[in-house]
């Protein structure tokens, strides 16, 4: 399994970047994890993307799926051109209806997942954690077979995140506060916080990802360093996690 970062910003983009967006590929399959803010800009150095095999959503906040129109009239221009009717599925939860709605156009498909059973998508298997956040948004364990990425998307702190997390190869973490501060209103953890699961899960490597637009980032990394003793990096665009490849 290989997964890229697109975009790694919590709220809006920093210029020439993206919000929350992740390539994970196997076997020639590829899978679009969020896409937020930039993300199709992005997404084309490393992806064609009419190539992409399935779009899945955390939740329906815009740094999150402000890209999904433009992807979808990517994919009306580039079926207009190759005189072609494909349709890409993008799949999200029904707990917004109106959101949900708005997955469907001429050649994308929305299609429902039910976060109490496993998704089967390609080579993947996908489990979902609801997370604590003000609006309903689902992490994901994502699996093949023999590797485990566990992303939090958006989520406050919360110690079932261990055990969901527990031996994952690669933890994605929002991380979108510096240790001390509260991040359990607007529904974001902090870098300890982040840190505190990829401990007690025995994860292999941390990212730390939906990063502040505000203090030194590396601070971020400094304060889970105190936590994680494991393999710690700053998401950033083009970041690479490929355990074949040993690419941390």
């Amino acid at each position: 399994m290989k997964v890229t970062v697109i975009g790694y910003w919590g709220g809006y983009p920093a210029s020439g970047s993206a919000t929350s967006s992740y390539l994970v590929e196997k076997d020639g399959y590829s899978l679009l994890v969020d896409c937020g803010s930039g993300a199709l800009s992005r997404l084309q150095p490393f992806k064609e993307i009419m190539d992409l095999d399935a779009v899945i959503l955390s939740h329906y906040h815009q740094d999150h799926i402000a890209d999904i129109g433009v992807l979808q009239y990517a994919w009306l221009v580039q079926n207009m051109i190759n005189e072609t009717e494909r349709v890409l599925p993008i799949y999200g939860h029904k707990k917004d209806e109106a959101a949900f709605g708005e997955l469907a156009h001429q050649y994308t498909r929305g299609v429902a997942y039910n976060p109490e059973e496993t998704l089967y998508l390609g080579p993947f298997s996908i489990e979902f954690n609801k997370t604590s956040h003000p609006v309903p948004c689902y992490g994901m364990k994502i699996c093949d077979s023999t590797e485990t990425v566990v992303y939090t998307a958006d989520s406050s702190y919360n110690e079932g995140w261990s055990a969901f997390a527990s031996g994952a190869d690669l933890l994605i973490t929002d991380t979108n506060f510096y240790k001390g501060m509260d991040g359990s209103g607007p529904g974001h953890m902090t870098s300890e916080e982040a840190a505190t699961i990829a401990r007690d899960a025995s994860v292999e490597a941390l990212w730390l990802s939906h990063l502040p637009h505000f203090g030194q980032h590396t601070r971020l990394k400094q304060e889970a360093e105190d936590v994680f003793q494991g393999s710690i990096q700053l998401a950033k665009e083009g970041l690479t996690w490929d355990k074949d490849l040993n690419k941390l």
